[in-house]
């Protein structure tokens, strides 16, 4: 009910008892139709006109309905087959939970290496050769409608352990959102993530994630914490195994990084060392993106703290680096529009 005591049943009654005779009345005779309206309901003369308007506008019901009854809801019809569904749940837990915009573009590649596998056999658990072509003629947008209910299946959080160090601080080169890299690969942006459980007490492992700015190349390996001698011995795993060279790495402020043993080990190196602004997530998204759709989505919010699990994470990641620089789409921005007056309009 509103404030004049109706219910929503009576004030469609008096909007539809109104409306044929306002649309056909004098500008007189509309005032006097407003005033009456006004009286009944306790809407405002705009309101009452603008809903006398919509109201006579609109198209005449349906037989054996009246109007504004939406009728029964019909279900929408599914394009593909039940068995191309499964199937594609099956493709997208393997692609690590691609999104329909990645999964359309890699979709026959995975096909052609789990066939090659003998993951996909024709005649087998639902797959067939009509699956096969209508899995490929899947639109990005039906494959998220498919995958919608597998998705929102529970959803963790995680803790946050960045602290911002003053050490060195105002001599380390700050770098902002936007600034512009060379265009050839090897500027990298990196961050740890902490495999804390919902706990930061005791010791656990942090997973160092390094991705290149340009290509999206990454390189993740978990560590035993956060020490200096640790996080160099992973940044030195990942000039061992990236297949491009190091020039420029930026981190966050985090005091994991921004210590004398990081800075002179980069300095070593001749390497370009940058830092984001505090607070400043825009000036990393190419990590911080990589941090849930990467760690988070293979390690998930889980605690880990011996020397074992230390063991099962760095083996998990030598199949998800595979996986993430070999069989993943990377979409990048280039550019952005902007509309009439200036405004920035979506990225090209």
């Amino acid at each position: 009910m509103n404030e004049s005591g109706l219910t929503m049943s009576a004030r469609y009654e008096i909007t539809r008892k109104y409306a044929a005779r306002y649309a056909k009345a004098s500008k007189k005779a509309k005032g006097e139709l407003l005033d009456e309206v006004i009286a009944v309901t306790g809407w405002s003369r705009d309101n009452a006109r603008r809903r006398l308007t919509r109201a006579g506008k609109a198209p005449p019901p349906a037989r054996g309905r009246t109007r504004g009854d939406p009728g029964p809801t019909r279900q929408r019809s599914c394009k593909y087959s039940y068995d191309a569904r499964k199937v594609l749940q099956k493709i997208w837990a393997i692609s690590g939970g691609q999104c329909g915009k990645y999964l359309v573009v890699s979709m026959r590649l995975f096909i052609e290496v789990l066939e090659a596998h003998g993951e996909l056999v024709v005649g087998v658990d639902r797959y067939s050769e009509v699956v096969r072509e209508e899995l490929l003629s899947m639109s990005p947008a039906t494959i998220d409608r498919y995958l919608k209910p597998v998705k929102d299946a529970g959803r963790l959080t995680g803790v946050s352990t960045t602290k911002p160090s003053p050490l060195l601080r105002s001599s380390i080169k700050v770098r902002k959102a936007g600034d512009e890299v060379e265009a050839a690969p090897g500027f990298f942006e990196g961050d740890t993530v902490a495999h804390c459980g919902p706990t930061l007490k005791g010791e656990f492992a942090r997973t160092l994630n390094l991705t290149d700015v340009t290509t999206g190349w990454t390189f993740t390996t978990s560590i035993r914490n956060n020490a200096s001698r640790h996080i160099i011995a992973g940044l030195n795993r990942a000039i061992d195994a990236l297949p491009i060279p190091i020039y420029g790495i930026d981190f966050d402020n985090g005091s994991e990084f921004i210590n004398y043993d990081v800075v002179q080990w980069a300095t070593d190196l001749e390497l370009y060392f940058t830092r984001s602004r505090p607070y400043k997530k825009n000036d990393q998204a190419t990590i911080e993106s990589k941090n849930n759709t990467v760690v988070r989505k293979y390690a998930f919010y889980w605690r880990y703290n011996t020397r074992v699990a230390l063991g099962l994470l760095n083996r998990l990641w030598v199949n998800v680096n595979d996986l993430m620089n070999y069989f993943t789409p990377t979409i990048k921005p280039v550019g952005w529009t902007t509309d009439s007056v200036g405004r920035p309009e979506n990225p090209v």
